[in-house]
């Protein structure tokens, strides 16, 4: 029996699914038994294979959430594949009917993790309201659909609005920049978003800026008095600035006393500065 090779079409693919010869209850246990007995790679192929047709309609079951059949058959086959590997043929019951749950549990997982930016699904009323909401189906009038809405809201024990909201947030998902557009499907949103990143000529103007601003600054805090650089210092340059009084304290002067001599100081600092300086560093 041969492995059917995922393609590019799915139709492709399908056809080779639908080739697939179911196995027998007798063919099944066999195989099963021998995987766990002896491990058998075969016979875990075989396994596998013979029940990618019930993937496949499982798969299907989800494709209204617009994600590409094939990754979500491809997740199904990774969930019957640890299926298989936790299977115990001597309690009784047929592989699908312990499969189904991985299958579709690795199916969910793989929606929830792809289907949008903003994270879906983290509670489990939320997880349960995710995945009913293809229940509500479509309806020819606003009354039929609400009535649809107040019963699933009912049935899993959540608002109705909230099954208003899921219902939105399903049918708005992200559209992607990388999504080709136009008839001939060659550009993408990514291709004519406008960049309003600096680029490296400006990148290289500013840090110029910054470095010569710096060391102008040192060089006009030593045209200072020690007073003056303290309270320019502890006033503009500082993590935690002191207030006018803090300084008055310090100085044992009045606060009114402390902002004369930051003005004063200041006037210095703006005089050692160039006019070209000053105005670049406003661009900064």
């Amino acid at each position: 029996m041969n492995y059917p090779v995922l393609a590019n079409q799915l139709d492709q693919f399908l056809a080779q699914v639908r080739a697939i010869k179911p196995l027998t209850p007798e063919q099944e246990h066999e195989l099963a038994v021998d995987f766990k007995e002896t491990g058998s790679v075969e016979a875990a192929h075989q396994l596998v294979v013979s029940h990618l047709p019930f993937v496949v309609k499982t798969a299907f079951q989800y494709r209204h959430y617009r994600i590409p059949v094939l990754d979500l058959i491809q997740e199904g086959s990774i969930g019957l594949m640890k299926a298989v590997k936790r299977f115990d043929p001597y309690k009784g019951y047929r592989l699908v009917s312990f499969a189904v749950w991985w299958i579709k549990a690795y199916i969910k997982n793989y929606i929830l993790k792809t289907w949008s930016l903003v994270k879906l699904g983290t509670t489990q009323a939320q997880r349960k309201l995710f995945f009913r909401i293809g229940d509500i189906g479509e309806h020819m009038d606003a009354d039929s659909k609400s009535a649809r809405i107040d019963d699933l809201a009912s049935e899993l024990s959540v608002k109705s609005d909230d099954v208003i909201e899921m219902e939105a947030r399903v049918k708005s998902r992200e559209w992607s920049l990388n999504e080709p557009m136009g008839s001939e499907k060659e550009t993408s949103p990514m291709d004519i978003l406008e960049d309003h990143a600096p680029d490296q000529e400006m990148i290289l103007i500013e840090r110029e800026s910054e470095e010569e601003l710096s060391s102008a600054t040192k060089q006009a805090l030593q045209k200072l008095d020690p007073r003056e650089r303290f309270i320019v210092t502890k006033r503009f340059m500082d993590d935690s600035p002191w207030t006018l009084q803090k300084l008055g304290d310090y100085f044992g002067t009045s606060r009114e006393r402390v902002r004369q001599l930051e003005k004063r100081a200041l006037t210095k600092l703006r005089n050692e500065f160039s006019p070209e300086l000053v105005e670049r560093a406003s661009e900064v």
